[in-house]
């Protein structure tokens, strides 16, 4: 028995587990399992008390101004794809504080939130090539209803979670209550559990650092969601043994080519009140594993990318594209074509209608994490940015089956078929030196 591989399978297991769970005793344990690769990876490190002892910046503020500028500072795979952290929490919060908020209130979630800052290094740093993250890279957005609690107009650019949902034709009542979202993302589980931590209260250190304020009296967690994505752990998580033992994704195929990804300059806002932010749509989704796998890899590959495209060619995980999805402009015009002759048409073929006039894409993948948080099923988390929530709207509704005039039933209409939303939300997430309670 291959000892080594039974005992980081093992350790992945029980580190989803912990981040799962939540707070100071599944982050002791997570701490323990974790050690030793930290060592490994993290020669420039030192040990601190709070047992976390993973590199800091050398300059705190050496960080883009813009929370979502996550490109140069996230792993690349062999062919320069950016791969997303392993762990991620997503927390809806509910707004506690005064209203409007006061300048002491602003002040002490500015504090909270550069404990980060000199805590962990911004995703990988100046490490550029490594193959690991050993940093922390977090959002944080607010939502129309935050701006309506506190008596300011709501952006322009967001819209509140039921009209999102109307937008794209899904039901209202599915709408997520949230005031703002914070994502956490590390590729160790304990970083972004360890950031929790010390945000709401739970450690007096975070990486050798004084915690000096945190979020408690003005954000409470109102919902936590887990997630993670990578090679080797997906298909663990899964019960389906159809899902391919290297597939980082649920579906199987890797998602975020360098051609069907938005450049992080053009998701961002670039006038107004929140120029140099984003927006941010975050979604919990269920997917239908066990029906998508019931299809044949043929059958897979033509819904997911394109029917006319060569399934040996893609790969069983689309290891095979390189940094690219082969989606082209031929291939959104000929969906009537296509449709009559495989009586399916694929989902990135779908989204390619709805890139703009130059045939770029409009959002920006931010999370594509398989739920760690559901008892059953196949949960997912998927977030993205753009520049306001009409992007997003566009490219959700080039998904549904009504947009396209062929006769192709429902379930070989691309992945839309298989996906049940559980809850979305839209958020504006300013620029770092705005982010403490901006009052537009």
């Amino acid at each position: 028995m291959d000892h080594t591989r039974y005992e980081g399978i093992e350790r992945r297991e029980f580190v989803k587990s912990a981040v799962a769970i939540g707070g100071t005793s599944a982050l002791t344990a997570c701490l323990g399992r974790e050690a030793s690769q930290i060592e490994r990876t993290s020669e420039t490190a030192s040990a601190t008390d709070d047992g976390l002892s993973v590199p800091r910046p050398d300059d705190p503020d050496d960080r883009p101004a813009a929370l979502h500028h996550w490109n140069d500072y996230l792993v690349r795979d062999g062919n320069g794809n950016t791969v997303l952290p392993r762990h991620q929490v997503v927390l809806g919060l509910s707004y506690t504080g005064s209203v409007p908020p006061t300048g002491a209130e602003r002040e002490q979630v500015r504090a909270a939130l550069e404990t980060l800052d000199r805590a962990f290094r911004w995703g990988v740093g100046d490490d550029a090539g490594a193959g690991v993250s050993t940093g922390l890279l977090w959002v944080l957005g607010y939502s129309a209803s935050y701006f309506e609690q506190i008596g300011a107009s709501v952006p322009a650019q967001i819209t509140t979670p039921e009209s999102l949902l109307s937008a794209v034709d899904e039901d209202p009542a599915k709408a997520d209550d949230f005031d703002a979202v914070l994502v956490l993302t590390g590729d160790f589980g304990s970083i972004p559990l360890a950031a929790e931590a010390a945000l709401w209260g739970e450690r007096d250190q975070l990486n050798g650092i004084d915690v000096p304020a945190t979020l408690e009296g003005v954000f409470e967690r109102t919902t936590r969601r887990t997630g993670i994505t990578g090679k080797g752990v997906v298909a663990e998580e899964l019960d389906n043994d159809e899902v391919p033992e290297d597939a980082p994704l649920s579906m199987g195929y890797r998602s975020g080519f360098g051609d069907n990804q938005a450049t992080e300059d053009a998701v961002t806002i670039d006038e107004g009140a929140f120029a140099g932010g984003t927006t941010l749509a975050a979604s919990r989704l269920h997917i239908d594993i066990d029906r998508w796998y019931e299809q044949s890899t043929e059958e897979r590959v033509g819904e997911m990318f394109c029917p006319a495209h060569d399934a040996e060619e893609i790969g069983d995980t689309a290891e095979s594209l390189g940094n690219s999805s082969r989606i082209t402009r031929e291939d959104a015009e000929q969906i009537p074509e296509h449709a009559e002759e495989y009586d399916r048409i694929g989902h990135s073929q779908k989204l390619a209608t709805a890139r703009d006039e130059g045939f770029l894409p409009r959002i920006l993948r931010r999370s594509e994490g398989v739920a760690t948080d559901v008892a059953e099923g196949a949960g997912f988390n998927f977030t993205s940015i753009q520049p306001d929530i009409e992007a997003f709207v566009a490219v959700r509704r080039a998904m549904n089956v009504d947009e396209y005039d062929v006769d192709v039933s429902a379930e070989n209409h691309g992945i839309v078929d298989y996906l049940e939303t559980r809850g979305r939300t839209a958020v504006v997430v300013p620029t770092r030196e705005e982010v403490a309670l901006p009052v537009p």
